[in-house]
């Protein structure tokens, strides 16, 4: 969107953010919610309008089933818990 600022990514080198936003239920949902749920939201990201205004705000529609986005929590659990633990951050 800026073409002629540099990222930081070209300053700090393996910099890496992202921000996305998801929808869950609560772990007892029947499956056949999950999957009702699942596929209308699925349709919703598949709308060339509804689709069209999240690129145009900045976003990259990202449509999965309940088990990639179980995947994708997962790893990226796992991928930040090593940042966190090398970092030596603690609660407080």
């Amino acid at each position: 969107m800026l073409p002629d600022v540099p990222t930081v990514a070209e300053f700090v080198p393996g910099y890496e953010a992202a921000a996305w936003d998801g929808i869950g239920a609560p772990a007892k949902t029947p499956v056949e919610i999950i999957d009702k749920l699942n596929k209308a939201i699925n349709a919703g990201l598949a709308d060339p309008q509804i689709k069209g205004r999240l690129i145009d705000l900045g976003g990259d529609p990202m449509p999965m089933t309940p088990a990639q986005f179980g995947k994708f929590l997962a790893d990226g659990t796992e991928k930040w818990a090593k940042v966190i633990k090398f970092s030596g951050a603690k609660a407080e």
